[in-house]
């Protein structure tokens, strides 16, 4: 990069060369003089009667006469008369310094630097000049600075290589314009963006290279490249992406695995590069013996050794022994044990390839938590940062507690960095823990438009704040509307109600749907207060009450309508059952239920997969009408084939138990996405006297799905995948099937389909197309053989 002067092919280096210039008229003066002063080119000292200055307009006098240090009638020397020079010229006040001596008097000509008139960017169009701004130093109105200059230019060219652009380059030129001003260009050429080509690996051979491409930060180029910011080359980004490396491999039991070296290869053109991984992976280790001991005087192991979740047998893994450390520090506070830590003390057998842990229990330092400090939390309150330690003041000081809270604090998402660290306080045994954040925005507004085959389109407006007022609480609002649908709802939850790890809920709703194959409307709305807190560390409980009400209307009576009465309507248009269940009218009805769910996913000890199980009781009513309604769920999936493959199943089942009355059409089942191959509404019982054949629902429903998600061997930033799914399943039972001439089948009947899924995680939003073929079915069913579903926000 060099300053140029755009009505001068260049500046000359802005000093360079008139230093050469300027030596060069001082030692032809020297030589050439005819007084006494100077006889050879190369005398030892000189002498001058007056100093004087000239050209300067902002720099006083006594300030150029203090940079050369010449005083009149002092004798100074060829080479002092240099340092002078470069004195003044190094200042980085002037342009050009001359020194011509003129008889007993030297004259010390400057031209100062102009001042910087205005500051332009030229040829940016991905950074704005907003941007660049920040990023440079010289301003206007400010004495200009070639050295700046060339230091601004470093810095945006920096922030364009962060972008990815490794060929731009940046150009600083200046406007010559009247009274000693100049404007300032920076002339940008941003170059094409230097993507990842390809991302490759050496040494692997337990896992593939696209498995390994997935753990990455950094992205390899795909056919959206022009959409993805991933894929530019920061090769700061490296030595993040050889400790995630790292951590997958050690996670799966390769204890010895070391990612050696991590090189990017950029191309002649510098808009492309190849990264190269080498890693040695080592032999993975399993659980060997695993035992706890104590070495505290009067501390039983035994009740400690019952407290282990570790199995001999499994895949070793940090995340296994940092959670069963945690359990026994956390039982010896239960008893009263201060000051008591666990150590894993690891004996590898390689031979065997396993691994004896020995969680042994030795007496700590007694040190205690004499404060915790917060700093950078402008709007989030101290105690939402406060309340993610289980330490308080005057606690012993834990070191593993104190790293499970700096990640529980980064965990709320609230905030961009987050570091907690100790330092000695104001004794040997006291501590002060200082935690310093860097809040992010929290909330979002969001326009979304979502396509799904059998609802169509819908647009949704929705408003999310995950930190509301910085107390930690979450507020959402959004309202979609349809062509057959309107669902809208606020959700409210303050996760530590009274101060506790206790998440108070508030849920209000207004929904309306009307669709395709259903001849009648619905109307629902509803509010549900509820407490949620957990029982064990994998599960928590549910408590909630609610008031709601359910309408059935607009439905179908067919051409006899004008005719029938209530008590002798024709079987023309709807069941005679939905026409029933509209005149209940409209019922507002009380309910209590729970809620318990279970997920192993939540410690990570198994980093290819979980289970989740789920089970729900409501007791709802009013007057003669009262229901029992209970639903569960149970999913189970992991990782196979060097984790190439997802399989996943699902088992779910729900029951409306009538304790008074006969259950709507509002509170029964209806299997809806439960089981794919069917349209909305297309399975479960069906009153086949009714012109419409409606669906009405079902009182019991059980269903299985059993799914694969795998890749298709594309590139990953491509985000296509491939599924295939099998499901299996049924609603049926009715109370109010008298009256009907057994026209109505409500039996158990078994349906199934089977398929295949195309997903796509698009720009706009992820894509699912379902290909799906019903094996088992009824005639009245109604099949769909493809469905699409999309959804975005902007």
């Amino acid at each position: 990069m060099h300053l140029k002067n755009l009505e001068k092919p260049a500046l000359r280096g802005f000093g360079g060369t008139l230093l050469r210039a300027s030596a060069i008229a001082i030692s032809a003066a020297c030589a050439t003089t005819s007084t006494g002063f100077f006889t050879p080119a190369f005398a030892q000292t000189y002498s001058f009667s007056g100093v004087s200055v000239e050209g300067n307009e902002r720099v006083d006098v006594e300030t150029i006469l203090r940079y050369a240090g010449i005083g009149a009638g002092v004798g100074i020397s060829s080479g002092a008369l240099n340092d002078a020079y470069q004195r003044i010229a190094g200042s980085g006040l002037f342009e050009t310094v001359e020194l011509v001596p003129s008889g007993n008097t030297l004259i010390i000509r400057v031209q100062e630097y102009p001042m910087v008139n205005v500051i332009n960017f030229e040829g940016n169009k991905r950074l704005d000049d907003e941007k660049l701004a920040e990023l440079v130093g010289s301003a206007s109105r400010r004495v200009f600075s070639p050295s700046q200059a060339e230091s601004d230019a470093a810095a945006i060219t920096e922030a364009y290589r962060n972008a990815g652009r490794m060929a731009a380059t940046v150009e600083p030129k200046i406007i010559r314009r009247s009274d000693n001003r100049v404007d300032l260009v920076f002339e940008v050429t941003e170059g094409e963006v230097a993507e990842i080509e390809r991302l490759s690996f050496t040494g692997n051979r337990a896992f593939s290279d696209r498995r390994l491409r997935q753990v990455l930060e950094t992205k390899q180029a795909g056919l959206l490249r022009r959409l993805i910011k991933s894929d530019t080359f920061i090769p700061e980004r490296l030595d993040l992406d050889k400790q995630l490396l790292s951590d997958f491999y050690m996670s799966r039991g390769y204890i010895d695995v070391q990612v050696t070296d991590a090189s990017g290869e950029v191309t002649r053109e510098r808009d492309g590069t190849f990264v190269n991984f080498t890693v040695k992976e080592g032999q993975q280790y399993k659980l060997g013996n695993v035992s706890a001991v104590s070495e505290v005087e009067g501390v039983d192991a035994a009740e400690f050794q019952a407290a282990l979740r570790a199995r001999p047998g499994v895949i070793f893994s940090p995340a296994i022994i940092e959670n069963n450390v945690a359990r026994l520090e956390s039982l010896a506070l239960q008893k009263g044990l201060t000051f008591v830590a666990v150590e894993p003390r690891i004996t590898r057998d390689a031979q065997g390839r396993v691994v004896d842990v020995q969680f042994t229990l030795v007496r700590g330092q007694k040190v205690f938590v004499e404060r915790i400090d917060i700093e950078g939390n402008t709007t989030t309150l101290d105690q939402v940062v406060r309340r993610q330690f289980r330490t308080v003041e005057g606690d012993p000081l834990n070191p593993r507690e104190l790293r499970q809270s700096a990640e529980r604090i980064r965990a709320l998402g609230y905030f961009a960095d987050a570091q907690v660290e100790s330092e000695p306080g104001s004794s040997p045994d006291q501590v002060v823990v200082n935690v310093d954040v860097e809040e992010q925005p929290t909330g979002s507004l969001s326009f979304g438009v979502s396509y799904g085959a059998s609802q169509g389109a819908a647009i949704t407006v929705g408003f999310q704040e995950s930190n509301f007022l910085g107390r930690g609480q979450y507020l959402g609002i959004s309202v979609s509307s349809g062509s057959d649908s309107i669902n809208s709802g606020i959700n409210f939850v303050e996760p530590a109600f009274l101060g506790r790890d206790l998440k108070f809920k508030f849920s209000a709703n207004y929904n309306t749907s009307d669709y395709d194959n259903a001849f009648y409307a619905t109307r629902r709305i509803g509010i549900t207060p509820a407490l949620d807190f957990p029982i064990s560390q994998n599960g928590r409980l549910e408590l909630r009450a609610g008031l709601s009400q359910a309408k059935i209307y607009d439905v179908d009576r067919g051409t006899a309508d004008d005719l029938a009465t209530p008590e002798d309507e024709t079987s023309n248009g709807s069941s005679r059952i939905l026409r029933a269940e509209e005149r209940t009218g409209a019922p507002t009805l009380f309910s209590l239920g729970a809620t318990y769910s279970y997920d192993t996913r939540i410690t990570g000890l198994n980093p290819n997969g979980g289970v989740v199980l789920r089970f729900g009781t409501d007791i709802v009513g009013a007057g003669d009408f009262q229901y029992l309604k209970t639903e569960a769920s149970a999913l189970a999936e992991t990782k196979i084939w060097n984790e190439e493959v997802t399989v996943r199943a699902i088992f779910e089942g729900g029951a409306v138990n009538m304790l008074n009355g006969n259950s709507r059409v509002t509170e029964r089942f209806f299997g809806n996405g439960k089981i794919r191959g069917f349209d909305p509404n297309g399975i479960g019982p069906r009153d086949l006297g009714a012109d419409n054949e409606d669906a009405l629902g079902g009182n019991l429903y059980a269903v299985a799905r059993f799914e694969a998600d795998f890749p298709l061997g594309l590139p990953e930033e491509y985000g296509l995948g491939g599924g295939v799914f099998f499901d299996v399943g049924s609603v049926w039972s009715l109370d109010n099937v008298n009256g009907t001439g057994g026209a109505v089948d409500d039996g158990m009947n078994l349906r199934s389909a089977i398929g295949f899924s195309l997903l796509w995680d698009t720009p706009i939003g992820p894509l699912r197309m379902n290909f799906s073929k019903a094996l088992v079915k009824e005639d009245y069913d109604k099949e769909r053989s493809f469905d699409l579903t999309v959804q975005t926000q902007f």
